[in-house]
């Protein structure tokens, strides 16, 4: 669902106390990040990416060349995953960008950076 308010609504979600208690929380800010993603960035495609074995990226975009990995984490300080490794290596990723609803950016591995969504379009 790309609306974020109608999702709360349909949901019984009230308030922001409510949305953090919820047990959509995550799956809510995930769908809201990559939504912002995607308006900031103008990507030329953009997928969803799964293996058969379980190892998924929220995001697999191609802008001007460039293969771009994004992993949305609802958390306050995301770690590099089995999936991330497999999606670098398997997609040959030019970069990876962990979007969080934090306030620091860093590095996590090579070529894979952590970024607040704040500044994520900038990122680029």
């Amino acid at each position: 669902m790309r609306d974020s308010g109608l999702l709360h609504a349909l949901l019984g979600i009230g308030s922001r106390r409510d949305l953090e208690h919820h047990p959509k929380v995550g799956a809510s800010w995930e769908g809201y990040a990559v939504e912002e993603a995607l308006k900031a960035l103008q990507p030329d495609d953009a997928y969803y990416w799964a293996t058969y074995n379980g190892a998924e990226l929220d995001l697999l975009l191609f802008k001007r060349g460039h293969r771009i990995g994004v992993e949305c984490k609802r958390a306050d300080a995301p770690t590099l995953t089995p999936s991330m490794r497999v999606a670098m290596t398997d997609l040959k990723l030019d970069e990876l960008y962990v979007v969080y609803p934090g306030e620091k950016r860093y590095p996590l591995a090579d070529k894979v950076t952590v970024v607040p969504l704040a500044e994520f379009a900038g990122a680029l």
